[in-house]
């Protein structure tokens, strides 16, 4: 592939390509399942395995393999934000950790981000933690995975602000206004804020994908808020997928109204947990989702560059 570059070290290879074909983009899949069996959880996130489908500006994916061809790790580095530097993630293949792989991967990531680095470690494990340390890198953003048991659910009758209604999605005609909100309530986080209508059309597409389970908030025909939720089967588990208030309609109790919406929802499915990610500095969104039931479950770290 000309956009491929290759280098070697040992009994291993490394190249970094800007699209991967299908087949390996089935290697890596297989990979990040094979980890997540052993860590609890993907070490590469929904955005990241989205991004295996076709080239994609500013990502670049690294495939890491052994002596005999065999792909034992894979990293991913984006360049979305203009002013952060590029977000990479990486793993290893389990049965072939402890022999320099994740320290061959991230060096490869860092060289490729021209050494301004993020990088996240998923769930926070002592080896993602020292392989940091050993790249050089610095702790910098904690996001943590809250639950709560949906079995016992007992929330008050969500009250909506005055004039504000509440129904589901509609594909391709709330499209350009959901993508709209999201990118003013969410323009301090680029990685949600900076969602594209390919980016909602890979998630339209996916098996989980419910619009009776994503609620949009309306105040005199215009969209001041949302919340899309999430099932994941296999773990029975729901979750509040995306949840975001457009600015000048916050403060008025819509953000915890539309929780509560997205719970309910969640619990008349039977469903017996509820999960969602929100930033440990984000303080006044963790006290109301404490106020909700919810507790840590887990957290990210991201680590980065000091320049």
């Amino acid at each position: 592939m000309s956009d491929a570059a290759n280098h070697t070290g040992g009994q291993r290879s490394v190249e970094v390509v800007e699209e991967v074909s299908p087949g390996q983009a089935r290697e890596v899949l297989e990979l990040v399942a094979e980890a997540a069996g052993v860590d609890g959880q993907p070490a590469v996130s929904e955005q990241g395995r989205l991004h295996l489908k076709g080239r994609r500006p500013g990502v670049r994916h690294v495939l890491l393999r052994d002596g005999s061809g065999l792909l034992v790790g894979y990293g991913q580095l984006e360049e979305g934000d203009p002013v952060e530097a590029p977000a990479g993630e990486l793993v290893v293949h389990p049965g072939h950790r402890g022999r320099g792989h994740g320290r061959a991967l991230g060096s490869a990531l860092l060289g490729e981000s021209g050494k301004r680095l993020r990088v996240w470690a998923h769930g926070g494990h002592p080896a993602a933690r020292h392989l940091a340390q050993v790249l050089g890198l610095s702790l910098f953003r904690e996001l943590r995975q809250m639950r709560r048991p949906l079995t016992d659910l007992d929330l008050a009758e969500p009250v909506l602000p005055q004039g504000v209604t509440v129904r589901t999605f509609r594909p391709g005609e709330d499209d350009a206004a959901w993508l709209a909100v999201n990118a003013a309530a969410f323009a301090h986080h680029p990685e949600q804020g900076s969602l594209t209508q390919r980016d909602l059309d890979d998630r339209k597409a996916e098996s989980w994908f419910d619009p009776k389970g994503f609620f949009l908030a309306e105040k005199g025909g215009e969209l001041v808020g949302f919340h899309w939720t999430k099932v994941h089967a296999e773990e029975r588990l729901g979750e509040v997928y995306v949840l975001g208030v457009r600015p000048g309609a916050q403060g008025g109790g819509l953000g915890k109204a539309l929780t509560a919406i997205g719970l309910r929802h969640l619990a008349a499915q039977g469903l017996p947990t509820a999960m969602l990610y929100v930033d440990a500095d984000n303080l006044a969104a963790v006290s109301v989702y404490e106020g909700l039931g919810f507790r840590t479950h887990e957290t990210d770290l991201m680590y980065r560059t000091e320049s």
